[in-house]
């Protein structure tokens, strides 16, 4: 289900509890409403559509993905991007790394642990700073 975008600044600076079983619907939901905002948004969190749980998706070069539980686990190429929200108004600057490796669970609840490069990494870091609430 398409749900709406939260704009709350109190709520987003939350960290997100961690994600189990029954919450499968939130990750459907972000996958709707990732397609639904499409032209303009490459990822999002749970708790941009009001779920403060640790789920996330984005768009992984055509592909949207989710990750449940997700943690970075290695960096490095530290460099100062500049971006935009959802949640948000404008634009901000944000230390990134160029290079992540990321441990998470997929929706089978099976644990990953792969590296992510270039925007791919920014999108993600971005996605998990929702989940543990810190706002770019």
């Amino acid at each position: 289900m398409i749900k709406p975008i939260m704009k709350d600044p109190i709520f987003l600076a939350q960290s997100s509890a961690p994600a189990t079983v029954l919450d499968l619907t939130v990750a459907q939901d972000l996958r709707d409403t990732l397609e639904a905002h499409r032209d303009g948004c490459v990822g999002m969190a749970a708790n941009m559509i009001g779920a403060a749980k640790r789920i996330i998706i984005f768009d992984d070069n055509g592909a949207a993905t989710v990750m449940l539980n997700p943690e970075i686990v290695k960096c490095s190429g530290p460099y100062v991007a500049e971006e935009g929200c959802l949640s948000l108004a404008g634009t901000r600057k944000a230390k990134r790394w160029r290079s992540i490796k990321v441990q998470y669970q997929n929706e089978h609840f099976e644990t990953r642990l792969k590296t992510y490069t270039g925007f791919t990494a920014q999108i993600i870091q971005h996605e998990i700073d929702h989940c543990n609430g810190v706002l770019i």
